[in-house]
């Protein structure tokens, strides 16, 4: 069984929440759904629907993983829930953020490094 998995649901309002669970998937999305927490980020926006989820062995993985896609364009999270790996690095390209960013285990081609890393320059 894997340790935390990683879900992303689509909301009534059409965004989407990202989020992780160490039980079973449609269990926890059943949960947004009975809107349990009043704090939750879907309380307001049900009923949701599950459009996507993977698996991971190991929690910090899945946790790094989950910050990560948080942190996506709607556009990325997109062409992650279609299955539109390749597209992944162009669309990451796109973003005018300057900060640098790990790679995404969902990524098919390796990235440019950030300026100044690997060196002893400073960013």
């Amino acid at each position: 069984m894997p340790r935390a998995s990683i879900y992303i649901v689509l909301c009534r309002d059409r965004s989407y929440y990202t989020g992780i669970t160490r039980r079973d998937v449609d269990e926890r999305v059943s949960e947004h759904n009975q809107g349990i927490d009043p704090d939750c980020y879907t309380f307001l926006r049900r009923p949701v629907r599950l459009v996507f989820s993977t698996h991971f062995e190991r929690i910090d993985e899945a946790v790094a993983t989950e910050r990560r896609i948080k942190g996506w364009s709607r556009a990325k999270k997109e062409a992650l829930i279609h299955g539109d790996l390749e597209i992944l690095p162009e669309l990451a390209a796109r973003r005018t953020s300057s900060r640098s960013r790990a790679p995404s285990p969902f990524e098919t081609r390796p990235s440019a490094a950030p300026q100044g890393e690997g060196t002893d320059e400073p960013p």
